[in-house]
């Protein structure tokens, strides 16, 4: 939602950062392993315990993964690979995360909390899945409450806040009813599309 909104609107001011410091010349790509080492770094704090470690951690990291695409922007660095490249990186810095969580909760044996664990990795991957395959029929399917804006910054309210029992279940509630937005967004949208009378004028030739 928060990604939806805001679109490229923080691009103007992450160009001007970008442009007065270093990162003019590193290139993209480098920036985002970068953000999944970082990643890696705030899993280990999980699994130790450094709550308040592992949210600042998680926080920087998403920093990285902001300045990466904007870094690509400003230097006009962009291709089709590094946009891939850079969803298949998110999808391992979250589940990075997350299964750090279930190995946590796990020593601790908190049955309950790894089971709510589990449910939001599900509905983790699901999110980005969703919008995947419903963007080979529709345009675009960036609709629901808890894309990875949202997550990133429940997960670092989480740790730095010590109330991780509480964002796991949002996120185990709130990532299915996104999961389950984007369905019926890309049903709706068919649906619609189906009844357009273009595609009856098409067939006639008109």
């Amino acid at each position: 939602m928060i990604s939806s909104i805001l679109g490229h609107e923080l691009d103007k001011p992450l160009a001007w950062l970008i442009k007065k410091t270093v990162l003019e010349r590193i290139h993209p790509i480098a920036l985002t392993l970068i953000g999944l080492l970082i990643n890696f770094m705030a899993a280990a704090a999980i699994i130790l315990g450094f709550w308040i470690t592992a949210g600042v951690l998680i926080l920087i990291a998403g920093l990285f993964d902001m300045l990466d695409g904007a870094t690509a922007r400003t230097v006009h660095k962009t291709s089709s690979f590094g946009g891939f490249l850079d969803s298949v990186i998110d999808r391992y810095s979250d589940m990075v995360l997350l299964i750090s969580l279930i190995i946590y909760y796990a020593i601790q044996d908190k049955i309950f909390l790894l089971t709510l664990c589990s449910i939001a990795s599900l509905g983790t991957v699901l999110i980005p899945y969703t919008r995947a395959k419903a963007e080979a029929f529709i345009p675009q399917c960036n609709v629901g409450i808890m894309e990875r804006a949202e997550r990133i910054i429940l997960l670092a309210a989480g740790a730095i806040f010590n109330i991780m029992d509480i964002v796991i279940w949002l996120l185990a509630i709130f990532t299915h009813i996104t999961v389950f937005h984007r369905i019926y967004y890309t049903w709706r949208e068919i649906q619609r599309r189906e009844k357009m009378p273009c595609s009856h004028n098409l067939m006639k030739g008109d």
